[in-house]
């Protein structure tokens, strides 16, 4: 069948563990077409170049979300299209300023899709929305919208400079109502679209599902609306907020609604998405698929391990929390005086950097360098290593180095580095945040997030206790090789791909040359080698034998 892959800041473009996961997921499936239509966030990103693809996509379309304001839009509308433009715009920011105080009730969920579906039609027919929907037109039709009665206080004390915050924010999510991206020639020749997000990743989804009919799945790894949630910092308005949250809001909803199926890589994604609508007869957890190759040696091996070191992984940032693993192991130092800490990261950014710098000076002034004697040189129990400098272990040496891995985020997504560790066979301690509890599985000491001294006392354990450590181990890599591994990733995925197909109708207005329906966009009989014969020999006519 072909595949419709959409994707938003990533794959083909960048790498990334969205990255990774979209090319093993098209590599795994090597008897389906992809055609990969991206959605680019940076003009950096694409002039990096496309990644080395493998044969079976057939075809890379780009749509960029960081061109200046008005680049594709729709210029000089009669005065039809821009009745038609105030109507739905109108329409749809109403639902958002309905919705702006958290109402999830189906008629707003319904006023703000036949809004959205008519704008798309009208985006489609008048090439473009980019400059209507920033033209003063647009913001004076948010603006009706936010003091029409009814409306919440929060939309109501909206200004000027909101409002014209909150319309180009509006219209870079709606950019992909704007594109080609809907006829017969592109997603409209798929046999599923697949996002691999939510948000703007999935409008186009949703687009060719309502112009076309292609079924749509939607995988959500991150749940866009969380982040966007946590993405928005106190600096903005109030009214901001509350009105970008209700429009993300609305958009997911009907992401979830429209969806053939919904494929969260956890149960706490999970959660969310039925919070916000989603039908759980609809919702299919798929864990992310990990190579465990190159942790397969370390997890072979666990008397390679140093007996007194705890090791950290991971992007340095304020969410992982160093400082209280930091405080913990200052604790645990006075429970076992040989303990090592080893922390191996990048920094995030240039909060990440900071962050670095101050978690540094901690170590430094929680344990000062410490020498045998008045002549011998001091080391620190602390040591920070950076991922990917040229004196670096790998990442299975730097697990292999220690004998308990230590997780102290107090917001996590789907941890990988922890299902790294569990490949290499390694005992761990986590504190409980996002899919932490899910993963582990009972393989493992979950603690809670911010708590140094509960994070301390189960690595005090562990230290003192070899048997145990090695029980959980050997527990923790048989659990991550029966489920996080690519091999069950792509069987998941192969299998959702036919179901999907397989319960949705047939579509009428492909035909064979008898005038049948095909079921597929492209038939089996398409990929036949040119030599095969054009009538198969049971087709032919026979002859009775003489008798």
């Amino acid at each position: 069948m072909r595949t419709g892959l959409l994707t938003e800041g990533g794959y083909p473009y960048a790498s990334g563990d969205a990255g990774l996961w979209c090319d093993r997921l098209v590599r795994g499936l090597g008897q389906h077409e992809f055609d990969l239509y991206a959605l680019s966030r940076s003009r950096h990103q694409e002039e990096q170049g496309l990644l080395p693809l493998p044969p079976q996509v057939t075809r890379v379309r780009t749509a960029p979300l960081w061109t200046a304001e008005g680049d594709g839009g729709a210029v000089g509308y009669g005065r039809r299209a821009r009745r038609r433009f105030t109507e739905h715009y109108g329409e749809l920011a109403g639902a958002v300023c309905a919705a702006a105080d958290g109402s999830a009730s189906g008629a707003v969920a319904d006023r703000f899709a036949n809004a959205l579906y008519g704008l798309a039609e009208l985006a489609r027919e008048e090439r473009g929305l980019g400059v209507a929907l920033r033209s003063d037109l647009g913001v004076r039709t948010l603006e009706r919208a936010c003091r029409a009665p009814g409306a919440p206080r929060m939309a109501r004390e909206a200004r000027v400079a909101d409002l014209l915050t909150v319309t180009g924010h509006l219209e870079r999510a709606l950019r992909p109502l704007s594109l080609d991206w809907y006829g017969e020639d592109a997603l409209g020749a798929a046999d599923l679209c697949h996002a691999t997000s939510g948000g703007p990743a999935a409008l186009p989804g949703l687009l060719a599902r309502h112009f076309c009919g292609v079924p749509l799945l939607v995988t959500e790894y991150g749940v866009h609306l969380r982040a966007h949630y946590l993405g928005q910092g106190p600096g903005a308005a109030p009214a901001v907020r509350a009105l970008l949250a209700a429009f993300h809001g609305r958009l997911a909803t009907e992401i979830y609604r429209r969806a053939e199926i919904l494929t969260p890589g956890n149960a706490h994604a999970r959660r969310w998405q039925e919070r916000c609508g989603a039908d759980r007869a609809r919702i299919r957890t798929v864990y992310p698929g990990m190579a465990a190759d190159g942790f397969t040696e370390a997890g072979e091996a666990p008397d390679r391990a140093d007996p007194d070191t705890l090791v950290w992984v991971g992007r340095v940032e304020p969410a992982k929390d160093l400082v209280s693993l930091l405080h913990a192991f200052a604790q645990v130092r006075r429970q076992e005086p040989g303990a090592r800490l080893r922390i191996v990261g990048s920094p995030d950014g240039p909060e990440g950097t900071a962050y670095l710098g101050h978690c540094r000076a901690l170590a430094a002034q929680l344990f000062p360098d410490e020498a045998e004697g008045a002549h011998a040189v001091g080391c620190n129990p602390v040591s920070f290593d950076e991922i990917g400098s040229p004196d670096a272990l790998t990442l299975p040496e730097v697990y292999a180095s220690g004998a308990v891995v230590v997780l102290s985020s107090v917001v996590e997504g789907f941890p990988t580095g922890l299902i790294e560790a569990m490949f290499c066979g390694r005992a761990t301690v986590s504190t409980d945040a996002g899919a932490v509890v899910e993963v582990i599985g009972g393989t493992g000491l979950v603690v809670p997030p911010r708590n140094p001294r509960a994070l301390a006392d189960a690595c005090v354990a562990l230290l003192r206790d070899p048997e145990r450590r090695a029980r959980l181990g050997a527990a923790a890599r048989a659990r991550a090789l029966e489920l996080f591994t690519v091999e069950q990733n792509v069987a998941a995925f192969h299998g959702i791909y036919l179901e999907i197909v397989s319960h949705c109708p047939v579509r009428r207005d492909l035909l064979d040359a008898s005038g049948a329906p095909l079921p597929f966009a492209a038939p089996a009989e398409s990929h036949v080698p040119a030599h095969w014969p054009a009538t198969p020999t049971w087709a032919l006519p026979t002859t009775e034998p003489a008798r």
